[in-house]
């Protein structure tokens, strides 16, 4: 079975961590996207369709999600240009 362009984006750049209190909030999420989409060279979809996505893969609530990867060093370098 073929993965979503969606379903790849959260296996490769989330982990899941239910032990923790980590959890991705609708914002930081999406940078994480935006992030993925830059690293990995994927056409970003709509803001609105990956919220629509997301909704239906992770909840609105706690999720437990991580973020891991060079999405996330990107995400986090982008976010704190003073840590470069």
């Amino acid at each position: 079975m073929a993965h979503s362009h969606f379903d790849r984006f959260l296996q490769e750049a989330t982990a899941l961590d239910l032990e923790s209190d980590c959890t991705l909030a609708p914002d930081p999420l999406y940078g994480l996207y935006v992030s993925w989409c830059e690293v990995t060279r994927n056409a970003r979809r709509a803001e609105k369709t990956f919220r629509a996505a997301m909704k239906s893969r992770v909840g609105a609530g706690p999720n437990g999600l991580c973020m891991k990867g060079p999405a996330a060093a990107d995400y986090f370098l982008s976010s704190y240009p003073r840590l470069t």
